[in-house]
């Protein structure tokens, strides 16, 4: 009996697996959701394979009809929007140096921006927070 239900697994084959694709054209910078998805069997790496992965994420690049959605193409909402005058924030063993700051990129919470300190002129990166601060360290 064990033979039988072994050989039944070997003959099976490998289980076919869906990856999520765009339901219509998703433009950039359009928040994904449940309409802008349908499922499709396939198997392909990089590829989002369920709705949670993606719903409420924003779309980076135009995401054709019928096309598999990769996990590059989307991320998290931009909080922060390109030329937006932002409160840059270093805070270190008790130091506290807050400033403005001009966004050189559009970004998302927890992305990494590169933002123009308004009195030094200087770039510097930082890691956007929810409520749009950027938090620098060094």
């Amino acid at each position: 009996m064990l033979r039988y239900a072994l050989l039944a697994l070997l003959m099976a084959g490998p289980a076919a697996a869906d990856i999520l694709v765009a339901a219509r054209t998703i433009r950039p910078q359009a928040v994904i959701t449940a309409g802008d998805l349908a499922t499709q069997p396939g198997e392909m790496a990089g590829i989002a394979r369920s709705p949670e992965e993606v719903l409420g994420q924003e779309a980076r690049v135009a995401i054709y009809a019928g096309r598999p959605i990769q996990l590059s193409d989307v991320g998290p909402p931009a909080v922060v929007e390109r030329n937006q005058l932002v409160p840059l924030v270093f805070e270190k063993a008790g130091l506290n140096i807050s400033t403005e700051g001009r966004a050189l990129d559009r970004a998302g919470v927890g992305e990494l921006v590169r933002v123009m300190n308004l009195s030094s002129r200087t770039t510097v990166t930082g890691k956007v927070l929810a409520d749009g601060s950027i938090t620098v360290s060094r």
